[in-house]
């Protein structure tokens, strides 16, 4: 039986009729859902990730910060619930950077070209402490820094505790790092390997080291953090270059000599200038193919080095003592470090190796391409793979899974408890061990030990110095 157009016209007419005055009297609704299915977007991961959300605009980094995720974009800047992703607040700002522990994080925010800051509490978003004169802010998990200058040439840097409402030490420097300054300005240290997928600041801050070194005018400037005293003013030579790693000074000097470079490092003694170390033949990859000129900070994380030895093989260098921790065999890739451990490409180009470093004890060993990166974070190994595009989180010590997801989104940050991923302006949770099982939490909040030197939790909290030799002996140096 034929059925008019007319007639099936007329009745969708009517259903609709229906439909909107069931709405309108408040009876029945649909289109709120409706609309939400329409703009729901695709899982970005499998398994599903704990919360999914569309955030305001691309994300130019994210951190984790106690029960909230801080989402930092071009123009603003907004927390979400780790729990369950809801937006907690936003601000208007031109940048943001997250510092103090899992305990105590703060939120610094601020706008270009405008002087001082504010922080934030991260859940609520209401300010803690203004600053209307500061010109750049650093920011670490036990301290902040700022800098304000009277003039171009008569800066005072300043030292707080991360929700501390007085400084806990001033000092002279004369200027400050040119160019927008805003949050964490270059300092000489050393710059991180970088993976594709994951985000440069997965890990979110760390302790801040014992020695940072402030370059100005062509100088480099020594600070204690501890004190805030500026123990060196040094100028380089023509061919070297100024870095300061494991409470050391280094010296890094690159001479083009019979159609090659030839390196050397000094490191020196930041209170009596004296050298403490020294290498010969470590290509520390701080000069380019032109002259052996310098334009780079080593690569290198917290008070490690990587460098090259003349055989081609990767090297890990104890910035305090100059001891070789690590040495690639041949064809193997280093792709992260810290101050514990080494993760490298097997030279079969099959896996991926993480190894205690001044050891050779293997932690662990995972399956991968020839194309795989990684990342250590205090809480987490994180390795990114292709074809397939895979994202797994380890125990950083033993290797195990703690979460592997089928995902072509990007680890964005770790957190004690699972990690932020993200593709384009969509970001979820990933909850660690979704069997019941989680991370073992570090010890302390983030301290800042050297390799072989106590762990945080101990004696040394990040306080110390890379090797605790600024503490006194525990036991009065009594053996047994």
């Amino acid at each position: 039986m034929r059925v008019a157009k007319g007639s099936v016209r007329g009745g969708l007419l009517l259903g609709l009729a229906v439909v909107v005055a069931l709405a309108a009297t408040g009876v029945w609704n649909p289109f709120p859902g409706l609309w939400d299915w329409v703009d729901r977007s695709e899982p970005i991961s499998e398994p599903d990730v704990v919360w999914q959300q569309r955030v305001g605009g691309t994300p130019r980094s994210v951190t984790i910060a106690g029960d909230a995720v801080v989402v930092e974009q071009r123009t603003r800047v907004e927390a979400r619930s780790l729990a369950t992703g809801a937006q907690l607040w936003e601000r208007k700002a031109d940048w943001a950077a997250v510092a103090g522990g899992d305990r105590d994080p703060v939120v610094a925010v601020g706008k270009l070209l405008v002087k001082g800051y504010e922080l934030l509490d991260p859940t609520t978003g209401v300010t803690r402490r203004r600053d209307d004169d500061a010109v750049a802010v650093w920011t670490y998990r036990n301290l902040l820094l700022d800098a304000r200058c009277t003039e171009a040439t008569d800066c005072t840097l300043s030292a707080w505790d991360p929700r501390g409402t007085t400084p806990l030490w001033t000092a002279f420097l004369p200027g400050v790092h040119s160019g927008l300054l805003a949050d964490n300005p270059g300092l000489r240290g050393t710059r991180r390997l970088t993976a594709t997928r994951i985000d440069d600041g997965v890990a979110g801050a760390e302790a801040a080291p014992p020695l940072l070194g402030f370059p100005v005018d062509g100088r480099v400037h020594v600070v204690d953090t501890a004190t805030g005293r500026v123990l060196q003013n040094v100028e380089p030579g023509r061919e070297e270059r100024l870095s300061v790693v494991g409470g050391r000074l280094l010296r890094i000097s690159a001479r083009s000599q019979d159609g090659t470079c030839y390196f050397a490092i000094s490191a020196r003694d930041s209170a009596t200038g004296q050298e403490a170390w020294q290498r010969a033949g470590i290509n520390l990859r701080t000069a380019d193919s032109a002259g052996c000129v310098q334009r780079e900070d080593p690569q290198g994380a917290r008070n490690v080095l990587i460098g090259v030895a003349p055989d081609g093989r990767e090297t890990v260098i104890d910035g305090y003592d100059g001891r070789l921790l690590w040495v690639g065999e041949p064809g193997t890739k280093l792709i992260a470090v810290d101050d514990r451990s080494a993760v490298f490409r097997a030279a079969d180009k099959r896996s991926v190796i993480a190894r205690e470093l001044g050891t050779e004890k293997v932690l662990w060993t995972r399956q991968a391409s020839g194309k795989a990166g990684a990342a250590l974070t205090p809480y987490a190994a994180v390795v990114a793979d292709e074809k397939p595009s895979r994202l797994a989180a380890l125990d950083p010590r033993t290797g195990r899974e703690l979460a592997a997801l089928r995902t072509s989104a990007n680890a964005l940050a770790v957190g004690s408890q699972g990690m932020i991923i993200g593709e384009g302006r969509e970001i979820g949770y990933v909850r660690f061990g979704a069997s019941g099982s989680s991370p073992t939490r570090p010890p302390g909040d983030g301290g800042n030990p050297g390799p072989g030197g106590p762990g945080p939790g101990g004696p040394n909290n990040g306080d110390c110095g890379p090797k605790g030799e600024l503490c006194p002996d525990p036991d009065g140096g009594k053996d047994g």
